[in-house]
């Protein structure tokens, strides 16, 4: 009759889809989830400036249809790749995300300003500064010295060092935010 380990796993994938769906329209009942919608959803209150700036950046890259609202196919699509995204898939978002005016380069300016906010977000001391950190970045993978990382410098340079590819990995997992829906999925209601 078929393969009872891929129904299985087809059955958990559904069930899964289903309770981010219901999550989804519990929070957002029109379908379209704005800015603000957004930050109350992954409880983002009382942000700085700079913290604020960054997510309206990640809000902007999630929107990838750019009307100004994350529907459940953006959102689904989000979460996939922070929780099942290859290190390829993951690294172009992460591009993306950095380069705040899209100019197809990250200059120092937008990679401190990501960093510090993400710093301000998850709360946790660092042992460098933000800005020796982003500093060492442009050292390390900036080749032609021009002062901006195109995507094939940010690409390869991340990709060939373990220390920043787990540096950055680790800066934006956002698994505490989903294990927190989980939670709220799974709760009795």
């Amino acid at each position: 009759m078929g393969n009872t380990l891929g129904s299985s796993i087809e059955e958990l994938q559904a069930c899964e889809s289903h309770q981010w769906y219901k999550k989804f329209m519990t929070e957002c009942p029109s379908g379209l989830l704005t800015y603000y919608e957004f930050k109350k959803f992954f409880g983002l209150r009382n942000l700085s400036e700079t913290s604020n700036a960054y997510v309206k950046t990640m809000f902007t890259t999630f929107d990838m249809n750019d009307d100004g609202f994350i529907d459940f196919m953006e959102y689904v699509a989000a979460l996939s790749l922070v929780l099942k995204g290859e290190v390829q898939q993951k690294l172009r978002w992460y591009f993306k995300l950095y380069d705040i005016d899209g100019s197809g380069c990250i200059d120092r300016d937008e990679l401190l300003l990501i960093i510090k906010s993400i710093r301000a977000i998850n709360g946790s001391a660092n042992e460098m500064s933000a800005e020796d950190f982003a500093t060492m970045v442009f050292d390390k993978i900036d080749v032609n010295g021009d002062g901006e990382l195109s995507y094939e410098e940010f690409m390869e340079g991340v990709q060939n060092d373990e220390m920043l590819l787990k540096t950055l990995t680790e800066s934006l997992d956002l698994s505490h935010i989903v294990q927190k829906i989980q939670g709220e999925m799974i709760a009795p209601t």
